[in-house]
Formats: C-alpha cells, structure tokens, sequence
C-alpha cells in the first residue's frame, strides 16, 4: 500500500460519497487551509489505482514546538479526522488500512517527538482509533445525538419519537404568525451576531470568525448549507439555524439562541422546518439523520435529549504523557483556548 501526500484536486476525485464529515468537503478545507497558519497537509493510501484511506491534518510550527491538529482548532469543525474506504467488505481490509495509514502518518509527522503535540477529532462511524494508540496517543470517547430519518416519510414520522413537549411545539406552527425560510449569507452573518453574543454570556469567545462563516459559505456548494431564518409578519428577525450538509447528515451547526413568539420556541419551529426539509425535499434525498452536533454539554443535553436522537460516539486522538500536559498548557497559554 502507498502512501503519500496528495493535492487538493486529488483530494476530491479519491473521496467516497458517503461516510464522510461535511468538512472533508475540498472546498472546505480550502477554506480551513486559508483560514490558519498551519500547513495543510492530504494524505492518502493507495492500493492500485483507488485511494482506500484519507487523512487531512494542519502542522504548525509553534515558539513552544510542533502542533499537529485534525482539525485545526477555532474554527467551529466538530470533527475531521480519517476516511476509510476500503475495496473489500472484509474487517481485516478494513483494519489494515486503518492501522497503515495511521502508522505512515503519524511517522512522517514524527508525533513521537517530545515537542510535537498531536490532536485529532475524528468522524462518526470511525470506530477503531486503535493504530494511535498503539503509536502512543490517548484517546477518549465524545458524543453527539443523531436524529435517525432513514425511514421517515413525513414530519410526523420524524417527530415520533420526540418528547410530547416537543411534538406539541412543534405541531403548533400554524398558530404562529412566524414565516421560516431559507435565506442567504447576509442572514447567517445575523445568525453568527447572536452566536457571539450567546457566547459571550458564558464568558466565552465564539469558535469561528464573521470572515471564516462569510468564506466557507461563499466556497461551499449552495447543497452543502441552508441559512434557515424565523420573521414575524413584519419581517422582524427573530432566531436562526445555519445548517451544513455531507451527503448523509444534516447538521445543526450554528444558531438557535432561545427566543419565544406567542408563547412557543421560535428554535423547535425552526428546527420543525429543517427536519420536515430533510424527510421531504429530493435535494436531500441521501441525508438520513440530523446531527445536533454534541453531547457533551450537561447544560444542553437536557433540550437535546428530548430529540431521542440516537447516542453517537466520535474519538478525539492526541497525543499523552505528562510532557504533552505541559505542551498543551504552553500551547493555550500563546495561542488561546484549546477547544
């Protein structure tokens, strides 16, 4: 099996159609590549002609060492990480290009130096992170709730399973004089206002810029995002979801600050709209289930929970050992947070 770096061209003729992240998009990681310091850098494994395994990752060359992030952090990516896509239905292929790849990777980026920090969030339905930790690394377990649509056929498929106070919620949309529609960047941009906002309740610092939301939406494909926006009849903004699409999730990506409009969540309606989108729309045909990006907020999984989204979990890979503790600190103490 070959190894080797390829061109963002080659990037997006080798990535299978499904079983990847919204950011394996090439168009986005051209935006992410712009968007930071680090070098971007694709890597992929080749058995004959097909390329069988992809992983992108940002090196930067740091006053304290190395840092070697999938993805790069502040930027709101909930996860990047590998792709594997073997030619053979076989475990043992699968396991062998897995373990390949990391084991290629992870020696070019010479991740077993003192000084090189390594951290990586990989996809959900990655299930086997275990080549990283056989190079050393830590791993640990995330979680995030996806809503399963595979087999809804309308919005009332898609809600049965709901908590009874969310079904109620939502069902009332036609006693609120609200209009929800998709709108454009202009309208994400008021979106990413209340973000900040929101983020600055909690002391907190939004994990994106404006300029980042305008380039990323403005590169992607008008099928990889919906800008889903609540009015009253005056036109009056009142609350807003940005969405992102892979060919198989939807995601709930930024957004959704709390607001009420004659005594219902503006948020539930809005997400009411997405959802019913997602099981009736052709355009989104592929996407099976409606990722509420996250499970890890005490805080939020209590409104998340009432979703019965199905438990997910995702790895997060980095580096271990008492001197990649002190990298880490040395790391946020120049560079800000480590989210």
């Amino acid at each position: 099996m070959d190894i080797e770096r390829l061109t963002l061209e080659e990037w997006g003729d080798a990535l299978p159609r499904s079983g990847i992240e919204v950011f394996h998009d090439p168009d986005a990681l051209a935006v992410l590549d712009a968007h930071t310091d680090a070098e971007m850098r694709l890597y992929g494994a080749s058995k004959g002609q097909q390329v069988v395994g992809l992983l992108p990752v940002f090196v930067d060359q740091k006053s304290v060492g190395r840092t070697v992030f999938s993805p790069p952090l502040s930027l709101g990516v909930p996860r990047l990480g590998p792709v594997i896509n073997p030619n053979s239905p076989k475990q043992r292929k699968w396991e062998r290009i897995n373990s390949e790849l990391a084991d290629a990777v992870m020696a070019d980026l010479e991740t077993d130096k003192r000084s090189t920090l390594f951290r990586m969030t990989c996809p959900v339905g990655y299930e086997d992170p275990r080549p990283y930790s056989w190079n050393d690394a830590s791993m640990e377990p995330k979680f995030t709730y996806v809503v399963d649509l595979e087999d809804a056929q309308d919005i009332e498929d898609a809600m049965s399973g709901f908590s009874k106070s969310l079904r109620n919620e939502m069902r009332r949309v036609d006693e609120v004089d609200l209009t929800i529609e998709t709108e454009g960047i202009d309208s994400a941009l008021r979106i990413y206002d209340d973000v900040v906002a929101q983020y600055e309740e909690y002391d907190d610092t939004a994990p994106m810029s404006r300029q980042f939301v305008r380039d990323l939406l403005s590169s992607l494909d008008d099928d990889r995002w919906r800008v889903y926006v609540a009015r009253t009849p005056d036109g009056e903004y009142k609350s807003g979801i940005l969405s992102l699409f892979s060919n198989d999730l939807a995601y709930y990506w930024q957004g959704g600050v709390v607001a009420s409009y004659g005594n219902v969540s503006v948020n539930n309606l809005i997400h009411r709209t997405i959802l019913e989108d997602i099981v009736t729309d052709p355009a989104l045909e592929s996407v099976s289930g409606y990722d509420l990006v996250g499970a890890n907020t005490e805080r939020l999984c209590e409104y998340k929970g009432k979703f019965n989204g199905e438990l997910r979990p995702y790895y997060v890979v980095e580096s271990s050992g008492l001197e990649m503790t002190l990298a880490k600190s040395a790391y946020q103490r120049v560079s800000g947070t480590f989210k």
